[in-house]
């Protein structure tokens, strides 16, 4: 058999550990993982070199926000900069975009926003808000890859939260066609207004207890109602133990967190960029963050990518939008640190790919692996620089990690075999593969 493609790494990261290897590529499929020196016809074949080669990331956890607020992120410019930092698979959150995916009609309006300019493959979550169980089982057929819902007002008006008795039914809906059910926990009970603009009073006024109280409703619900449960974005280290205990009884519940809160800590907040919710902790608590992702209890590392225009980030901390944008870093961000605790490319892949391809259901994606689709990356982890905006392909190139040194560098991505350029190439997918 010809192959289309070979690419051969004597770091190729796959399932089993990092090794060299060989690995091929036939109509968008990889055909064949082999012998780095290997025998293999094709139409191209190309040594890597010294880059390590990587199942593209998978990112489960992004605000695109078009259409709608499309001033504020795009599905050409988040795909663009999602492939620019390695990702090839990416789903988008249901909140952001007007009108929020929370009815199929509103998933087709999505959809059709999407249409021909994706850089990446795309799929999306359906939102559980006030008013929509009706819509649940239809959004499921229609494809969608689970259910978010906050616990605490989201931001915006046109997707509230859900109070006890409307998250309790939700869950029990979700679980009647085992479907996931994904979940903003913070504990309004707890949360208070800043008491001034500074960073501390922000940090004072989302306490850990309130992602722990939040968490524990959570346990609770999906324990009683037997639904896949999923934490979003998990900032305090304080919710690892009732997540533990948890799994260890059985309870079908997974938890994720992100670049932000594994890589920065609130010494780090000068300006608004800094600012999200749930909000970045201290070093000891982020210290705490990675011993959870060691022992199992986090299994994700997602982005929640979250941008808005320039202007909405001015003021201070008190005022500003909340939102880290790192879509085109998150990689690199999490290797940078990574490498510092001794831990490899091997497991921060497992993190950001194989672990979020499991979660949504995305059996094709996710590890390199003979079958599934060739969505590939050659990865520089040596490679250091100073993040520089004007380098990003974020509609609004605001960050966090502005002047930040970080190692590793997607030097090239390549979608079902094909190298991602300036032509969208990505697919819309489904969760069962509806039209």
């Amino acid at each position: 058999m010809t192959h289309d493609l070979v690419l051969r790494s004597r770091r190729t990261v796959l399932p089993d550990g990092e090794r060299p290897a060989a690995v091929a590529v036939r109509a968008g499929t990889i055909s064949a993982v082999t012998a780095y020196d290997a025998v293999l016809p094709a139409a191209a074949d190309r040594d890597l070199g010294d880059l390590a080669l990587l199942p593209g990331l998978v990112d489960t956890h992004v605000h695109v926000n078009e259409p709608g607020r499309t001033a504020w992120e795009g599905f050409a410019t988040a795909t663009r900069a999602a492939a620019a930092g390695g990702v090839t698979t990416l789903v988008d959150m249901p909140l952001n975009a007007l009108p929020p995916t929370t009815t199929v009609d509103a998933l087709r309006i999505k959809r059709a926003a999407a249409r021909d300019q994706v850089h990446v493959d795309v799929g999306f979550w359906g939102g559980a808000v006030p008013g929509n169980l009706p819509d649940l089982r239809a959004l499921h057929d229609a494809g969608v890859y689970g259910f978010k819902c906050f616990m605490s007002d989201s931001g915006v008006p046109e997707f509230p939260p859900l109070d006890a008795a409307e998250m309790a039914a939700a869950f029990a809906a979700v679980a009647a066609f085992d479907g996931l059910m994904i979940v903003h926990a913070e504990d309004p009970a707890v949360l208070t207004e800043p008491a001034s603009g500074a960073y501390p009073a922000f940090l004072a006024s989302r306490p850990p207890s309130a992602e722990r109280r939040a968490v524990e409703r959570v346990i609770a619900l999906a324990e009683r109602t037997g639904v896949r449960a999923h934490v979003l974005h998990l900032s305090a280290a304080d919710c690892l133990e009732p997540l533990a205990a948890a799994r260890a009884r059985g309870v079908r519940i997974t938890a994720e967190t992100c670049p932000h809160y594994l890589t920065l800590s609130a010494e780090d907040a000068v300006t608004p960029a800094f600012k999200c919710c749930p909000p970045i902790r201290d070093a000891a608590n982020r210290d705490a963050l990675w011993d959870g992702l060691a022992a199992g209890v986090i299994s994700c590392v997602v982005t929640d990518h979250s941008p808005c225009t320039p202007d909405l980030k001015q003021g201070d901390f008190a005022t500003a939008w909340g939102g880290v944008s790192s879509l085109q870093l998150g990689f690199a961000a999490v290797w940078t640190a990574a490498r510092e605790r001794g831990r490899t490319l091997a497991d921060v892949t497992g993190w950001m790919s194989a672990a979020p391809a499991a979660l949504a259901g995305l059996t094709r994606k996710g590890v390199i692996a003979a079958g599934n689709d060739a969505d590939l990356v050659a990865f520089d982890p040596d490679a250091v620089r100073v993040v520089d905006p004007a380098d990003l392909h974020h509609r609004n190139p605001v960050t966090a990690y502005a002047g930040r040194e970080l190692a590793g560098r997607a030097a090239a991505t390549w979608l079902r075999g094909v190298p991602v350029d300036d032509t969208p190439r990505g697919a819309l997918l489904t969760r069962n593969g509806a039209p």
